[in-house]
């Protein structure tokens, strides 16, 4: 492969297809940069294919699994990157996203040159984001069918998490002792552990900010068992006023997440002041996920898809902008992160009283 191959898939088309992720990959220091950003777009065409409605569920499920095998070694001669230029490259709306599924082979040859260990470990992470999509392919209806699944219980939903999320902790810390040793002082065990919550915080906000628009496609990521104890199902949160009978199961969702918010703060005041680049790339999701979900609990109408709890752009480059003095100073860095949760809490308690 050409450097200028992997230029482009590591640079123009990383940036094309990441969107905001792309400010923290971009920062990232250059030893995690290239196994991280390629981790990135294997998941992001893996998400492409389990996400084309116009095809059907079963045949996104079989090109899904064969990538999965591809990025696990298999060899194909080429099969599955002409079916997915084929059958799924024409279905997309984002040039970004056609170009990448056409882009597969080089993806994975960048990947067999990675080290073996840097090879692995994006191996693993691939390995498990496809199986959460998996899970949602299999779990879900036909997005056209009409009918609405909900997840059964707390532990479902938990586990589904981690499974799109909070293995991304894990594989970012990973990533971090591989690559920059000596960075994180706390022990492995802990920090993987504090990596995971990380990811789930920023998946259950993903959850609560987008189930307005899921439950539209047929999926209730609201677990059932939840849904019983305040009286609701899935196809009663389509009705009007359903936002505010909701708002105490979404609150009870945020207070868990808040849990995970701290671990991810614990995380990365753990990073030192001096890798700025990494705590950064740490930070900007915290606040961003942490706005979010001030939006969410003053939304009186946040399952409604067109009131979506979405930060602005220019809030987004308010929160950069600010991040850097804040980053470099533990006592600031933290006032901020728990003065955010504690505006949510406010509200949380507000609500409760009334």
């Amino acid at each position: 492969m050409s450097s200028s191959t992997r230029a482009f898939l590591l640079g123009p088309l990383l940036k094309g297809v990441s969107r905001s992720f792309y400010l923290t990959l971009r920062i990232l220091p250059a030893g995690m940069r290239d196994p991280v950003g390629l981790a990135y777009l294997l998941a992001r065409a893996a998400d492409t294919i389990a996400d084309t409605a116009l095809i059907p569920p079963g045949q996104r499920l079989a090109l899904l699994l064969a990538l999965r095998e591809q990025v696990n070694g298999a060899t194909d001669d080429g099969r599955l990157a002409r079916r997915l230029a084929g059958e799924v490259a024409g279905q997309q709306t984002q040039s970004d996203e056609k170009v990448l599924l056409e882009s597969i082979a080089p993806a994975l040859d960048v990947l067999s040159q990675l080290d073996e260990s840097d090879r692995a470990a994006v191996r693993e992470i691939v390995t498990t984001l496809t199986t959460g999509m998996e899970f949602d392919l299999r779990t879900f209806p036909d997005e056209r069918s009409g009918r609405i699944v909900a997840l059964r219980e707390w532990d479902e939903l938990d586990r589904y998490t981690y499974l799109v999320a909070g293995c991304v902790g894990e594989f970012w810390t990973k990533m971090t002792y591989a690559h920059l040793p000596g960075t994180l002082k706390d022990d492995a065990a802990t920090m993987l552990e504090r990596g995971v919550r990380f990811g789930k915080a920023l998946q259950m906000t993903n959850v609560l900010r987008d189930c307005g628009k899921d439950l539209r496609i047929g999926r209730c990521y609201l677990p059932s068992a939840m849904l019983d104890r305040f009286g609701l199902t899935p196809q009663a949160l389509l009705e009007p006023g359903a936002s505010k009978r909701a708002q105490p199961l979404m609150h009870e969702l945020v207070r868990k997440s808040l849990g995970h918010f701290r671990a991810a703060l614990d995380y990365t005041l753990v990073i030192p002041r001096f890798s700025l680049r990494l705590r950064l790339a740490c930070v900007w999701p915290i606040v961003i996920g942490l706005e979010t979900l001030l939006l969410l609990v003053d939304n009186a109408h946040w399952l409604e898809p067109q009131k979506v709890s979405k930060i602005r752009r220019n809030a987004v480059y308010g929160i950069i902008a600010r991040s850097v003095p804040v980053a470099l100073s533990d006592a600031r860095l933290r006032e901020w992160i728990e003065q955010l949760i504690g505006d949510i809490e406010a509200r949380l308690a507000i609500a409760r009283s009334t």
